[in-house]
């Protein structure tokens, strides 16, 4: 009996191969790219940065930088990985020319973001109608709002960078804000605003929550063209947008929120005058009744002067998890937690079952920080501001791809690493037969027929003027 000496098949290399090209699945993003309209809109709004003797387009450059982090990328040079392949991205900008544009972007970097946002606005308007049912606007209103989620990060820096500072984990780097549309259980989510912060901002600045939701709400298609969004739009965050600046803000522009609340000293004391009958069973993630844990509304017990007339403050009472450390505004050896609301109709499970799917947010934060957020790459302060808005086109033309072309999948699910193994990381051959070019993916590769399912669905939608 003859033993093999190797567990795999001994291969000899060689650089001779033709017509073969890598990232095949990728031009999954890049049919996306076309059908939302996104290039034309990034071409007309960084306009104003080409040079007239520029060979390459402001637009695409910044287009191809999305690309490249989609696909795994995380620093400006990691385009190569595109500029290898012309023949699915076509002509990708060199090292320098892409450095000098970030760098022109950045001496007039509020100019050059509010284009992007611009740009970006377009390409979501054409998304979200091409969607149609799938699209996170169908049907809202004030009884199903859309919710966009706030939520903050950290992220570290390993060298000197301009603006980072100490975190209060005791860290080093950066704190930025973020805001994302959630698309439910059946997707994941899009990214509307990133503020990037020093390091040492503080997680409760109403200034910070203020500017990041009002550009969150720009960057919605229905806001854009002058509609009015009321409770039709609820805004979510975690105790730190519980202040009274914030929920004020809110509340002048007739904004539905759900936020978290931090209870007061003598909280144990008012809770006990809630009568047990009205402590209801709160829910699981599957809206089933769960055991161990109660829900009750609190406005009635708490001293809720200076705070907007109409806010409801909601308690979830818990038994806490093996080894949790209670904390002083804790009874009875439950865990307390509360948030507060303005949505006035709903049954109060339901209602904090909805806030507690805020840690949808944590889910999104992961998939930026995988598409280029988990480090910033540049020295400057306003570099890293364009390195960021690039981030949320990464993560948003991902989610549109996902949206658009695999909607009734497991795929629109997914996170960058998996779609990454699965689809974008495909090998196929360039052939050229009758005056076309073909792509043609192994037969073999095992989410093939997915990728070719979600080409016809973008080839069937129709192109935006």
């Amino acid at each position: 009996m003859i033993k093999p000496t190797r567990s795999y098949p001994s291969l000899t290399v060689d650089t001779a191969g033709t017509g073969v090209v890598s990232q095949a699945g990728a031009t999954l993003l890049v049919e996306t790219v076309h059908k939302t309209g996104l290039d034309r809109a990034l071409s007309t709004a960084l306009g104003r940065w080409r040079a007239p003797t520029a060979v390459h387009d402001p637009g695409k450059i910044v287009s191809d930088l999305a690309i490249t982090l989609a696909v795994g990328g995380d620093c400006l040079a990691d385009i190569a990985t595109l500029r290898a392949e012309p023949g699915l991205f076509g002509p990708v900008a060199s090292d320098p020319t892409v450095s000098r544009l970030i760098d022109a972007l950045a001496r007039d970097c509020d100019k050059a973001l509010a284009a992007v946002a611009a740009a970006r606005t377009r390409a979501r308007a054409v998304a979200w109608k091409a969607a149609g049912r799938h699209a996170p606007d169908h049907g809202i209103g004030p009884d199903k709002p859309l919710i966009v989620d706030l939520d903050a990060t950290l992220v570290t820096a390993h060298s000197e960078k301009e603006n980072a500072a100490p975190t209060f984990k005791r860290g080093y780097g950066f704190h930025p804000l973020c805001s994302f549309v959630d698309h439910g259980a059946q997707g994941t989510g899009e990214p509307l605003s990133l503020l990037l912060r020093p390091g040492n901002a503080g997680s409760n600045t109403a200034a910070d929550h203020i500017t990041v939701t009002r550009e969150a709400l720009r960057q919605l298609p229905f806001t854009a063209k002058g509609g009015r969004v009321g409770h039709k739009v609820l805004i979510r965050t975690d105790a730190a947008g519980g202040t009274h600046e914030f929920v004020d803000w809110l509340q002048a522009r007739k904004l539905a929120y759900s936020l978290g609340f931090s209870l007061p000293d003598d909280a144990v004391g008012r809770l006990a005058l809630i009568p047990a009958h009205s402590w209801t069973p709160a829910y699981d993630d599957e809206g089933s009744p769960r055991d161990g844990a109660w829900v009750a509304e609190a406005t009635g017990v708490l001293d809720l002067s200076g705070w907007p007339k109409g806010m409801r403050v909601l308690v979830r009472k818990e038994r806490p998890h093996p080894g949790a450390q209670l904390r002083f505004t804790d009874a009875d050896g439950l865990r307390l937690t509360a948030f507060a609301t303005n949505t006035a109709r709903g049954q109060l499970a339901d209602l904090e079952l909805r806030h507690r799917r805020r840690a949808r947010a944590e889910d999104r934060i992961r998939t930026a920080k995988a598409t280029g957020l988990t480090n910033l790459p540049l020295r400057g302060f306003a570099q890293n501001r364009i390195w960021v808005a690039i981030v949320a086109l990464a993560v948003e033309l991902t989610a549109w791809t996902q949206m658009l072309a695999l909607p009734d999948h497991d795929a629109r699910r997914w996170e960058p690493k998996r779609l990454r193994l699965r689809l974008f990381s495909v090998a196929g051959r360039i052939a050229r037969h009758a005056r076309q070019v073909h792509l043609r993916l192994a037969a073999h590769a095992p989410w093939a027929e997915l990728i070719m399912t979600g080409h016809q669905r973008l080839h069937g939608l129709s192109q935006p003027a």
